[in-house]
């Protein structure tokens, strides 16, 4: 592998192809092909078998990799920084971040699978057309290609995980409101009231489901968001503020400072 390589496609049996450092310096994207793979993500077991696929974020908490002796996969290995750039929308992104912190392994069509593997090897060829004149263009450009048929299939996976659980407990019921109105609703009366219960008794759901209140998974929530939206550099923090419909910038500031222990403006200088 190369110093200063930013994308890498290989096909893996094992661990071995997997560069020492993937899981902070990489998003890695997984297409199990035959076998299975059992890992530890953020502190969870998880199994995945042929026709599925697996998304670790940069920075995500992955150990305890087995690979299982018939374990065959399309990898490809995107650094950090130049999918973080190459951002086609904000607001996508979100979804597709929470969601991939939460569910780590996708179940996509026969179509989608072509569209993915297809999807690998155009980005990574392009990433090696280092003599292109307009090499950094063209490679965000196919980036931002890669990042909308991924979310295209986030989204279908979201769509499906939010019709399982509107049959769901009240629990289940309130963290998919959480996860789809938390950008601009940050108070509990808000979705008790879409769940027809009184705040005291969503509070008491939420302990006894969890022991944790209502407030405190609007506000993981809340702070998952601002942490994506922050490291996105195309977005000032003005616009930040508006986006999560907070009434002013100081406003948000205060917020932020609430659940992240610094200021907007401090954090993204420490990023």
């Amino acid at each position: 592998m190369l110093k200063n390589q930013k994308v890498m496609l290989c096909s893996a049996v094992s661990g071995s192809e997997f560069p020492k450092d993937f899981n902070i310096r990489f998003h890695t994207h997984i297409y199990c092909q035959s076998g299975s793979l059992r890992f530890s993500f953020n502190g969870q077991k998880y199994q995945s078998k042929k026709g599925e696929f697996i998304f670790w974020l940069a920075g995500i908490n992955v150990s305890d990799l087995f690979f299982s002796k018939s374990f065959k996969s399309t990898i490809l290995f995107v650094e950090s920084d130049l999918l973080t750039k190459s951002l086609p929308s904000a607001t996508a992104s979100i979804d597709s971040n929470i969601h991939s912190k939460e569910y780590p392994i996708l179940h996509p069509d026969r179509t989608d699978k072509e569209k993915i593997l297809k999807n690998f090897r155009l980005l990574y060829d392009m990433s090696l057309e280092t003599s292109h004149r307009f090499y950094d263009e063209a490679l965000k450009l196919q980036m931002q290609i890669f990042l909308l048929e991924m979310w295209h299939i986030f989204e279908y996976e979201l769509d499906r995980r939010k019709r399982s659980l509107q049959s769901g407990t009240l629990y289940e019921q309130f963290i998919q409101l959480v996860q789809q109105h938390c950008m601009s609703h940050r108070e509990v009366r808000f979705y008790s009231d879409k769940l027809n219960i009184t705040p005291k008794y969503l509070n008491y759901i939420c302990k006894v489901n969890t022991a944790i209140t209502a407030s405190k998974w609007i506000q993981r929530n809340a702070r998952e968001r601002i942490i994506i939206l922050l490291q996105n550099k195309n977005l000032n923090i003005s616009e930040i503020a508006n986006q999560m419909e907070f009434s002013s910038r100081s406003f948000f500031t205060r917020y932020v400072k609430k659940i992240l222990g610094t200021t907007p403006k401090k954090y993204r200088e420490r990023i």
